[in-house]
């Protein structure tokens, strides 16, 4: 019989005849009460102490089921830790690895998305080959990698659905980007859970998205709590559509699309991600799903149960109100009339039953598959290690007692791997029988030291690879090319030699955008940019709001679909605004995805030198330590800072170039080869050559530094060697400094942070890497700020930060000590 006349789904792109929507019923319960599934054994493997911890998506199948039926090809997801059913449904998360997650495998063949780095249901795919390559994006469905930070992943949804519309105006990119975008067609997909969008990165990225008018589609999961707090405690409203109201978009005014929709409503939840995925694809305008009545059969995580906070009623409603049950039952009541006497029926309670059974079996067989896989390279080395402590123990020289000792560890390592197997246990009896057989020579003890140098070697490489680009393309590998002058070559404003810099970037990269506050129309307060947006459009130039986490967050989505961002931060003291994503998300990126992902973006700030407690900041101890995995760039002059950014512009590292502030009136020569000459990356430059003493110092305060060397020279006869060090991450890689310290024997740095911030950092590098204490023939000194911020005003910043006198009179007295 043909029910082609029939539509079960009302919306034209889904066009259903009676067996197609039968087909896809049966098989969204299947994947439902696998998920479902995944997550109860999921709880028990972590209860049994097989993994660490867990924590599931059970209870927000239904609405997921729904999301993934209009998720396309080349379309993005920067979602939270719920979203297991989704990314089962889209096809990129399979049982066996949400399992080999679980118990954090670190084979990246078994673990995709982070081997074994991240906790379980921190989803992600692989956006670059193993060269560090971006792969073909808009041919495989995409999933920015997932962060625990509640509302952290909510600033790189704005620069992911930013992307569609500026591929869309952009056409001289169809070609050289088509790997990245399709005309623009693509919807960024957010998720987040209720109590989440008390955060303000919700609210800031909403307000953005708002005035931006991006394809973006963000899934509210409404369970009614955040760990043990109702929504009572965290909205003004409890109902969260009313609390967004104010943003609904009207026949008058642009804003956001806000639909609110059952979570256990199987057709309800098609039908409208059909229509917000219309909305968002083709009008670009945002859509928020407030998804409702949803439940959490398992509680928050293992961390607690939900029945310490959670009443007799609310546990009773969420058993009967659960999405499954609800599912289930519909599909046992649902009937299709052929006529007055005849109807077809989805499915019965037997054929329901049955797939519930395979389900339970399936998800077993796939979670011991995932346990098997991930103890077999245990086993192994714990094999390796036997068999020399069985060596050892049949050495006819070895002493009994040791003897002994090998004995009871042998014993111990058997026991402690039985169950529950750690490569931390291997390792920790191999390393204790070494400390036994300290004063001991023998052929075993060599072999255990050989073995447990190479094989902590790779697994270390294991658990720490990645943390910046390993690409042709990383921004360490680019050598550096010099300036170059001739008699024409004026001097100008520093700020002059940025923009005209800029401008050239522009020409040669037209996939360069830059954005931040007052960037666009007066070209940023300093003037490094003005003309510019004129020239190139507002597209490729704009303004945005006050709002840094976003800013960066756009950096981050636009750099992650292909394009080259370089966003503002105005003053290095609002960095503190958006630290919490560069260093969550931005930061660790490479790292947790072990080189699966990358965002190449750009951050442009000044800091140093104003006079102001909110603006005169040196934040540098703080960023270097948070910011481990992005490139931190202190130049001391303009010409330095273009230098960094063309060097990077042709890298695929995420990096932090701080301007200084007092350098845009400086007179510098102007490069004739613009956009090409390069600042090397993590090399340190010697500007002045001297026999007595090492100053080390960056950015604004080289040139303190550099007058009080001449004073130090005229009246003192005092021949200092000054080193710039330009890049704190990375930081001298090619250990000049210690080059210098053979000759001059003497240390001093100079630093603008506080005591002990980024001078600890110096030292650290200096002394203990580079085995700088050898040379010295006096302690090192340090010269810093004054613990507390700069006050207002010249004298203010005179006696807060380093001086020329403060310099000089502390080199002499380290040269009058010697």
């Amino acid at each position: 019989m043909n029910y082609n006349n029939k539509k079960f789904i009302d919306d034209d792109e889904l066009y259903f005849d009676f067996d197609s929507f039968k087909k896809m019923v049966i098989n969204d319960y299947k994947l439902a009460k696998i998920s479902r599934e995944t997550s109860i054994l999921g709880r028990k493997e972590v209860l049994n102490g097989r993994a660490k911890f867990g924590i599931f998506g059970d209870g927000k199948e239904i609405p997921q089921l729904a999301m993934a039926k209009v998720f396309k090809n080349g379309d993005y997801r920067s979602g939270y830790y719920r979203d297991q059913t989704f990314m089962m449904a889209i096809g990129v998360l399979t049982v066996k690895s949400f399992f080999s997650q679980l118990y954090a495998h670190s084979d990246l063949e078994a673990e995709p998305v982070s081997s074994g780095r991240m906790m379980t249901s921190h989803f992600g795919t692989r956006f670059l080959n193993k060269d560090g390559n971006w792969k073909n994006l808009i041919q495989q469905k995409n999933s920015s990698a997932d962060i625990s930070s509640t509302a952290a992943q909510m600033p790189r949804l704005l620069g992911l659905a930013q992307a569609s519309k500026i591929y869309k105006k952009l056409k001289n990119l169809k070609e050289t980007h088509k790997m990245f975008s399709h005309n623009g067609n693509e919807v960024a997909f957010g998720t987040i859970g209720n109590a989440s969008i008390s955060e303000g990165l919700f609210w800031e990225t909403l307000n953005a998205a708002s005035v931006l008018q991006i394809p973006l589609i963000l899934s509210i999961w409404d369970d009614e709590y955040g760990i043990s707090v109702p929504n009572k405690y965290q909205f003004s409203k409890q109902n969260i559509s009313d609390l967004l109201y104010g943003f609904h978009r009207s026949k008058k005014e642009k804003g956001i699309e806000i639909i609110r929709v059952h979570g256990y409503n199987y057709i309800d939840l098609t039908k409208t991600y059909l229509k917000a995925d219309k909305i968002a694809r083709k009008e670009h305008v945002p859509v928020i799903i407030h998804v409702t009545k949803l439940t959490q059969p398992q509680g928050h995580s293992t961390s607690s149960s939900h029945e310490r906070y959670k009443s007799k009623e609310r546990l009773e409603w969420e058993m009967n109100n659960d999405g499954i049950k609800k599912f289930r039952d519909w599909i046992l009541n649902f009937r299709f009339e052929i006529n007055q006497k005849d109807y077809c029926k989805i499915a019965n309670v037997g054929f329901l039953d049955q797939i519930d059974i395979e389900a339970k079996e399936y998800v077993k067989n796939e979670k011991e598959k995932a346990w098997e896989a991930f103890q077999k390279p245990i086993y192994k080395i714990k094999d390796e290690v036997l068999s020399i402590l069985d060596k050892i123990q049949n050495n006819q020289t070895e002493e009994k007692w040791i003897k002994k000792y090998v004995k009871k560890y042998i014993k111990e390592l058997h026991n402690t791997t039985k169950n529950y197997p750690t490569k931390k246990s291997v390792f920790r009896i191999a390393r204790k029988v070494l400390y036994l057989l300290s004063e001991d020579k023998s052929d075993p003890k060599d072999c255990l030291i050989e073995w447990v140098k190479k094989k902590y070697h790779e697994e270390q490489e294991n658990y720490s690879s990645h943390l910046y680009s390993i690409s042709e393309k990383s921004s360490e590998k680019k050598t550096e090319i010099f300036p170059v002058y001739n008699d024409e070559s004026n001097k100008v404003d520093g700020r002059i030699v940025l923009r005209e810099n800029f401008d050239k970037l522009l020409e040669l990269h037209p996939d360069l955008l830059i954005f931040g506050e007052d960037v666009g129309k007066i070209g940023d307060v300093n003037h490094g940019l003005e003309g510019l947006q004129k020239k190139y459009g507002k597209i490729r130039i704009f303004d945005t709001g006050i709002r840094e986490s976003t800013i960066l967050g756009q950096g981050i989505g636009l750099a992650m679909r292909g394009l080259r961002p370089i966003v503002e931060i105005q003053y290095i003291d609002y960095i503190l605004y958006a630290l919490q994503i560069m260093s969550d998300d931005l930061a660790c990126l490479q790292y947790r995805t072990k080189g699966g992902q990358k965002a190449p973006v750009i951050i442009r700030t000044r800091g140093h030198r104003l006079e102001g407690i909110w603006h005169s900041g040196s934040p540098m101890g703080g960023i270097i330590n948070y910011l481990r995995g992005i490139l931190v760039l202190v130049p001391r002059n303009m010409v330095k800072a273009a230098g960094f950014y063309n060097t990077l512009l042709y890298g695929d590292d995420p990096a932090l170039v701080v301007e200084c502030l007092n350098g845009y009136r400086i007179k510098e020569k102007l490069p004739k080869n613009l956009g090409l000459f390069r600042t090397p990356i993590g090399i340190v430059e010697r500007t002045r050559i001297g026999e007595d003493i090492t100053m080390i110092t960056y950015g604004s305060t080289w040139r303190i530094v550099s007058e009080a060397a001449e004073e130090l020279s005229k009246i003192n006869n005092i021949d200092s060697e000054i080193i710039d060090i330009q890049s704190l991450l990375p930081f001298d890689l090619q250990k000049d400094i210690v080059k210098s310290l053979q000759k001059t024997n003497r240390l001093l740095i100079i630093d603008e942070d506080v005591p002990g911030g980024a001078s600890a950092y110096i030292l650290q590098k200096i002394l203990e890497e580079q085995n700088g204490y050898y040379y010295l023939d006096s302690p090192p000194v340090t010269i810093t700020a004054q613990e507390h911020r700069p006050p207002y005003g010249s004298d203010g910043d005179y006696f807060s930060k380093p001086s020329v006198e403060n310099i000089v009179e502390k080199v002499l007295t380290i040269m009058n000590d010697s």
